[in-house]
């Protein structure tokens, strides 16, 4: 079997290599190595998808753990190039989304010799303030193989100058775990315990440092949530990071009974409280993707995405922080004057099996690799 490392290091980078860890096992000409990095540490944003995704534990966990994102680009660069360098070569490296880990495990991969295929490919918001389009730019630049989710992959791409033959489009992995995991979610009991089965809710996820760094920017979104929370009960499901920024405010954020704080969910419980929602609002790349593909209404807290197709054909609407933006959306949201998805190309639930289509030409028969030891097939039985 043909060796190759898939790079795990944030939440939904595990969304996204969970249906192509099954691909791949299915296929059975690759040997799948899974390199936690561990940029996310904490048990609710990564443990816990392991356990519900069908993940089998990583063969190697690098507990870079917090720090700037200097601080952990340098200790995973460091950490996984000890790896290559202390072991057989795997034929390649698939790396996922657009997280500090993608962009180091690449740096450390290249530079050794080793073939690199980036899934969503392509992805741009024009926004280089943000961390992640600078993961992005760096990672497509010096990646083997650019496998794409939408079509603005393909036409960002091409402005840069990358050529054809290194990019596919193969559709979007996430929706491949979304499209398995769905039924599953509809019998989450989250609804439940949260006294909301039957009752129409709003769901709020914020952690982008654009929206919770600045005091001044998330005491005006916590307002504006707080007064809309007056016409629907809100469900905050808080990261850590904003956690600890709330708790910065001057005053102190305080939850009610209409905007309720409750932990980060895990996969299932996350996905049923989308479903379900009446609306959501989100500045999260994943479930800009996920509401488009259930129809359900998103007010994105952003200025700019890196998903475009979920504006133009998915339920997406970018608002950003501004309160009168916010509020002007949530009504027609209220009234039923919002747009239905119209259906995204390749976001069909089949996107791994074109990933291994692509894997399998580029790094099928040219150059065997030896096996890595140890039955680090990727996805558990």
């Amino acid at each position: 079997m043909i060796a190759i490392d898939g790079i795990v290091g944030a939440r939904p980078n595990l969304m996204k290599m969970a249906p192509l860890a099954r691909a791949l096992a299915a296929d059975g000409v690759f040997q799948l190595r899974l390199i936690h990095t561990g940029q996310h540490y904490d048990r609710a944003m990564s443990e816990v998808f392991f356990e519900e995704l069908g993940l089998s534990q990583p063969a190697f966990n690098l507990e870079v753990g917090g720090g700037t994102a200097g601080e952990q680009t340098a200790r995973i660069l460091e950490r996984y190039e000890g790896i290559l360098l202390d072991g057989p070569r795997p034929r390649g490296v698939v790396v996922v989304g657009d997280v500090t880990s993608t962009m180091a495990c690449t740096l450390a991969a290249v530079k050794l010799g080793v073939s690199v295929a980036h899934v969503e490919a392509g992805l741009r918001s024009g926004d280089r303030s943000m961390p992640e389009e600078i993961n992005r730019i760096v990672t497509d630049s010096v990646a083997d193989l650019l496998l794409v989710s939408d079509a603005s992959g393909l036409s960002n791409l091409a402005r840069e100058g990358h050529p054809n033959s290194k990019v596919s489009f193969v559709g979007n992995l996430m929706i491949d775990t979304l499209f398995r995991e769905l039924p599953r979610a509809e019998q989450s009991p989250v609804l439940k315990e949260l006294g909301l089965e039957g009752l129409p809710y709003a769901y709020l996820t914020l952690h982008r440092p654009a929206n919770v760094d600045d005091p001044t920017v998330l005491q005006s979104l916590m307002d504006t949530v707080t007064s809309l929370s007056e016409d629907l009960p809100i469900v905050f499901a808080v990261h850590p990071r904003t956690r600890a920024r709330l708790a910065n405010l001057k005053p102190p954020f305080t939850p009610s009974e209409r905007l309720r704080i409750i932990e980060p969910l895990g996969y299932r419980d996350n996905l049923q409280m989308i479903r379900s929602a009446a609306v959501v609002l989100t500045d999260s790349g994943g479930i800009q993707e996920e509401s488009s593909v259930l129809n359900v209404p998103c007010l994105t807290l952003r200025d700019s995405t890196e998903r475009p197709v979920t504006v133009e054909l998915g339920s997406s609407e970018l608002v950003g922080a501004n309160s009168e933006r916010i509020r002007e959306a949530w009504s027609r949201v209220r009234s039923g004057r919002w747009k239905k998805c119209a259906g995204i190309p390749l976001w069909d639930g089949q996107t791994a099996g074109r990933i291994v289509a692509v894997l399998r030409k580029a790094w099928g028969q040219d150059r065997p690799s030896g096996s890595m030891g140890g039955p680090h097939a990727g996805v558990s039985a």
